[in-house]
């Protein structure tokens, strides 16, 4: 499954329940404002970093990049340009956008 999160951690719970729902082998693509968990000193740094074992994390990099945040993004977060947010979406059966 794909989770797809485009709210900002400092103001929505949207990715803290979506971390409670991922199982293994999931996958959570930040866009928009929800890059911004996919930066050093996020609120949910640490909760990306440890869940980093068993889901996989994206970012969608023309968000970082026009929020100035990519030198931010954290090790355990692939980059992806338009191109890679369609292969995610095809590569998952099942995608949720959590709002």
């Amino acid at each position: 499954m794909l989770h797809i999160v485009n709210k900002s951690p400092h103001q929505t719970g949207s990715l803290e329940s979506c971390l409670r729902m991922t199982q293994p082998g999931h996958a959570v693509l930040l866009i928009e404002d929800g890059v911004y968990a996919a930066t050093a000193g996020s609120p949910l740094e640490e909760r990306l970093k440890d869940a980093g074992h068993t889901v996989r994390f994206y970012a969608l990099k023309p968000d970082l990049d026009a929020r100035g945040m990519t030198a931010r993004t954290l090790g355990n977060v692939t980059l992806v340009d338009y191109a890679g947010f369609v292969d995610l979406v095809a590569e998952h059966s099942v995608s949720n956008s959590w709002l």
